[in-house]
């Protein structure tokens, strides 16, 4: 069995050859960014997620630290810190897991198989569960806003709460932005009823 320093090596080499874009952060392996591309067939698809990845010292026998850099919307994706709930990760983590683990199945599947009843982000749970298109739509408005493939060089790491949104808007933009659209969904909807 190899030390963890020597496995830490292997692991991130290993996903450096693999297809994803890895940029390590002042020449220290076990502080990197991974440009992450979403799930096909998903609200997710054509958006490109800056995903911040920490390795303890101990890893493989701990989990990494992973939280998105770019905005999403998701219900087990802290939308302005970024962070993570997912079981594997946090929970279940295994020293047989790697980082081609995370990108390649853990993350795709977190994408794919939200769960609403564990939310880090309560707004995307409760929409997710009352109005399935509509959470939907706003994926994909987080999408076209925050993670189309051609910013995700302007995006810095330090959390999605930073100006990330690679349109130069600021958060306190970003938000009125959201909620005027989302008044604009509740003007709608008042009309359907009304008729």
């Amino acid at each position: 069995m190899c030390s963890p320093s020597k496995r830490r090596e292997m692991d991130v080499m290993k996903l450096m050859m693999s297809d994803f874009n890895v940029q390590v952060e002042n020449d220290n392996i076990q502080e990197f960014c991974v440009n992450f591309k979403g799930p096909k067939d998903s609200p997710y698809e054509g958006g490109v997620w800056k995903v911040h990845v920490e390795l303890p010292e101990a890893y493989p026998y701990r989990s990494p630290s992973i939280g998105f850099v770019n905005r999403i919307f998701h219900p087990n994706v802290d939308e302005m810190a970024g962070s993570v709930c997912l079981d594997v990760i946090n929970q279940t983590w295994s020293p047989m897991f790697d980082l081609i683990n995370v990108f390649e199945v853990f993350l795709p599947q977190l994408l794919l198989y939200p769960n609403p009843t564990d939310p880090l982000n309560g707004e995307a749970a409760a929409l997710l569960m009352r109005e399935p298109e509509q959470y939907n739509k706003k994926v994909r408005d987080y999408v076209q806003r925050y993670a189309l493939p051609e910013n995700i060089d302007n995006v810095k790491a330090g959390g999605a709460g930073s100006d990330s949104d690679g349109e130069g808007l600021s958060d306190e933009d970003s938000a009125n932005s959201l909620m005027d659209s989302d008044d604009d969904e509740e003007d709608a909807m008042v009309q359907n009823m009304d008729t």
